[in-house]
C-alpha cells in the first residue's frame, strides 16, 4: 500500500510573522544601506570623477596649447558657503582677454561639473594676502587644530583652489587668478561683463548672470569673501559635507573633521591620483 504524502503549508500567522520579520528589517537597515552607498560615492565615487575631470583638462591643455586646469569652487549661496554646491569648473590661462598676467577665465562649451552633495573637496590651505591686484604677494597657511577654520571666507578659500597643467600635460605650480572674460575688475552690472561663470556678487545676485565669485573679493573693501589669487595644487582632500558643518558649527572642523583624513596627491606626469 502506497503511504501517503505529507504535504506542509505556512498558515497565515507564520506568514504574517515573516513578513514584519522582513519589513523591519528593511526599515532599520536602510540607514546602514544609505551609509554604505554614501561611503563608496564620497570615496571611489568621487575620486573617479575627480581623476576623469583632470583627465580632460590636460586633454585640453594639450589641444588649446595653453595652460588649462580645473577650479574647485562654491558656487555663490545667498545663505554661505556651508550650504553652496561645489564644483570642478574648466579654466584656461588668457592674458589677454582677463587683462592680468596670471588670469585664467573658463574655457568656453565645458559646463561646470557639480559634486555630489554628500562629500566636498579642499586644500587645507587658507591664503594670506596682501598688497593691490598686479602686485599681490600670497603666503599659504596650513590649517591645523590651534588654527581651525574660522568664518565663511576662510571656509570659501580652503574650498577654492585649482590644479593646472602645462600645454605638454605636466602638473605645474602656476599664479592663479580667475576672471570674468571680459577682464572687469569688480563688474557692477550686466554692461560690464555678461560672463556667465565668473562674475562679481551683484551680477549674480541681482542679474542672475554667473555662479562663482571670480578673485577680487580679499583683503578689505568690499568685505574679504576669500576669493583671491594664489598658487596652483597638487593635492587636497576629501571629507564629509555633513560632518564638516557640525564639527564647524562647534568650532572643531579641523580636529573632528579633518585631521585624520588622507591627502590625495596628484602624479605631475600623469595626472592620476595617488596616494602617500
Amino acid at each position: 500500500m502506497r503511504a501517503k504524502s505529507r504535504q506542509s503549508a505556512v498558515t497565515l500567522t507564520e506568514m504574517t510573522v515573516v513578513i514584519a520579520a522582513v519589513a523591519l528589517l528593511t526599515v532599520f537597515g536602510l540607514p546602514a544601506v544609505r551609509a554604505f552607498i554614501d561611503s563608496f560615492q564620497s570615496q571611489a565615487g568621487a575620486r573617479a570623477m575627480i581623476g576623469a575631470t583632470l583627465a580632460s583638462a590636460r586633454a585640453i591643455a594639450a589641444r588649446e596649447q595653453h595652460s588649462v586646469g580645473i577650479r574647485f569652487q562654491k558656487a555663490y549661496h545667498h545663505e554661505g558657503p556651508l550650504k553652496a554646491p561645489q564644483y570642478m569648473i574648466f579654466i584656461i590661462h588668457d592674458k589677454p582677454n582677463t587683462e592680468l598676467a596670471n588670469g585664467f577665465r573658463a574655457v568656453e562649451g565645458m559646463k561646470p561639473i557639480k559634486l555630489p552633495d554628500s562629500f566636498g573637496v579642499m586644500d587645507l590651505k587658507v591664503v594670506q594676502r596682501t598688497g593691490f591686484r598686479g602686485n599681490v604677494e600670497c603666503k599659504d597657511d596650513r590649517i591645523n587644530m590651534d588654527s581651525e577654520i574660522n568664518g565663511p571666507a576662510e571656509v570659501n578659500d580652503t574650498t577654492t583652489f585649482s590644479v593646472i597643467f602645462s600645454p605638454s600635460g605636466k602638473l605645474v605650480k602656476h599664479r592663479v587668478e580667475t576672471s570674468n572674460r571680459d577682464g572687469i575688475r569688480q563688474p557692477r552690472n550686466l554692461n560690464d561683463s555678461r560672463d556667465e561663470v565668473f562674475n562679481s556678487p551683484e551680477n549674480i545676485v541681482d542679474n542672475k548672470t554667473g555662479m562663482f565669485i571670480q578673485d577680487d573679493y580679499f583683503n578689505g573693501s568690499p568685505p574679504d569673501l576669500g576669493y583671491g589669487p594664489e598658487l596652483s595644487r597638487n593635492s587636497f582632500i576629501i571629507y564629509d559635507r555633513i560632518k564638516f558643518k557640525e564639527a564647524y558649527n562647534r568650532g572643531r572642523a579641523y580636529r573632528e573633521c579633518l585631521e585624520y583624513l588622507e591627502e590625495i596627491y596628484i602624479n605631475p606626469y600623469t595626472g592620476t591620483l595617488i596616494n602617500r
